[in-house]
């Protein structure tokens, strides 16, 4: 099966989670396809916009970060993030990131339920 970019639901939600500015998402496989994820998509966080902290309980969220660089609060330590790393937070750990950087952060974003 092939999804075309065309095909997929795009949003955008101002101030996620309590965050700054506008944060845009992608729905990478659409939620009739993704029987054990709550979610899959591609996230893109403007300079200066933030996903604010929130907490992950009977799930865990993975970030995996394919382009720009920013802070992820995990949970209560900052720490920087660019390129090619993986923030991953379940087991009623919290997280936020903000863009520090100069360039959009472009993102994949997957929660997989316990």
């Amino acid at each position: 099966m092939i999804i075309e970019r065309s095909q997929m639901e795009k949003e955008v939600r101002p101030k996620m989670r309590g965050g700054k500015g506008e944060i845009t998402l992608t729905e990478l496989g659409g939620k009739a396809l993704q029987k054990h994820l709550r979610v899959l998509s591609e996230i893109v966080i403007p300079p200066c916009a933030s996903i604010g902290v929130h907490e992950h309980s009977g799930e865990t969220e993975y970030f995996i970060i394919l382009e720009g660089e920013g802070v992820v609060d995990d949970s209560g330590t900052k720490v920087v993030v660019k390129k090619g790393d993986v923030v991953v937070t379940g087991g009623g750990a919290t997280h936020g990131i903000e863009n520090t950087g100069m360039i959009p952060i472009r993102m994949v974003a997957v929660i997989v339920t316990d």
